[in-house]
């Protein structure tokens, strides 16, 4: 979206990740600004388009201990938090970690579990902790669950519930590459897989600096107005059910800081908000039937909010 010049950290991540990832570095930058924020991504597509490819490639990029989760039917939720077992020799329970135990975290395909064990992440999302056995474990940091999910309509698979859902900062699709695109995957994945050949650009102390360095982004009283204007007006919409809570009026903020610094920018501008905006609050709102019947998706509800609401005009330099 933005011409403008790229922190240079950044712009290591992400030529890293488009070596692996061909035609992807919208999602790449997205994914980047959910981690620099401290969020989550859902990302939504069918099978193989390269959604646990771009996952693995950016967790190599910034040295993170990784860890995946296939979710099935039949995970349990101490599958994913681990469990506590007793130790006859030490006479005492020991907790055995599981793999929500890592930095980044792959939840792959997460909509074929149940949701019973889809809720087992929750507390981890939000709290950077588990609670096993009554005894709290706190997570790594950082911590950046990266979900992947196929479409509901497929079979054997579970919708996520409403409070799930509105965990993840941001919601996005990969989308079929273009010919010359795929062409090429082929080309680069025709002697060895590329991922093999990744190496870390950053290590994870850079990583948390960039993530402290983020907060101080500049985020002027008008702009606040405007994105809670913004999320008000989808709980006021004529499409929508239920519409966007306060936490997707924290976490737009969020992400436009996070893409603001990505950019070398000391401060937010209504265009951030107006990016984003789609990819953070499309999720955390549930639509009317007769909306959905007439084909109308949640990001034209969000877009059509976007161009009734004016735009900021204040000078923003801190």
């Amino acid at each position: 979206m933005s011409y403008e010049q790229m922190n240079p950290t950044i712009e290591k991540i992400i030529a890293n990740i488009e070596k692996v990832m061909i035609g992807k570095r919208n999602v790449a930058e997205l994914s980047l600004v959910a981690l620099l924020a401290g969020g989550h991504v859902l990302l939504e597509d069918v099978p193989g388009v390269g959604k646990t490819m771009m996952v693995r490639a950016l967790a190599r990029s910034v040295n993170a201990n990784f860890r995946r989760i296939q979710f099935t039917p039949d995970l349990l939720p101490s599958d994913v938090t681990g469990v506590s077992i007793y130790n006859p020799k030490e006479m005492e329970f020991q907790f055995r970690p599981g793999p929500l135990m890592g930095n980044i975290i792959l939840a792959d395909e997460i909509n074929r579990t149940s949701p019973k064990t889809q809720s087992a992440l929750l507390e981890g999302m939000e709290e950077a902790s588990v609670t096993i056995d009554g005894v709290t474990h706190k997570l790594n940091k950082p911590f950046f669950v990266m979900a992947t999910q196929n479409p509901i309509e497929y079979e054997g698979t579970y919708p996520l519930p409403e409070a799930q859902l509105d965990r993840f900062l941001l919601k996005m699709k990969m989308g079929y590459p273009d010919l010359h695109e795929e062409i090429e995957v082929l080309n680069r994945a025709q002697k060895v897989a590329p991922i093999e050949d990744l190496y870390p650009v950053i290590d994870l102390e850079g990583l948390l600096a960039l993530q402290k360095d983020m907060k101080d982004v500049f985020v002027d009283d008008t702009i606040k107005r405007y994105i809670v204007d913004i999320v008000n007006r989808t709980r006021g919409h004529g499409s929508v059910y239920l519409g966007a809570s306060p936490r997707g009026s924290i976490a737009l903020m969020k992400a436009a800081q996070a893409y603001a610094y990505m950019y070398g920018r000391e401060y937010v501008l209504p265009d951030d908000i107006q990016y984003l905006a789609p990819f953070v609050l499309s999720h955390r709102i549930i639509l009317k039937s007769e909306a959905k019947f007439e084909g109308i998706t949640a990001e034209e509800v969000v877009n059509r909010v976007i161009a009734r609401i004016p735009v900021p005009v204040r000078r923003l330099v801190k």
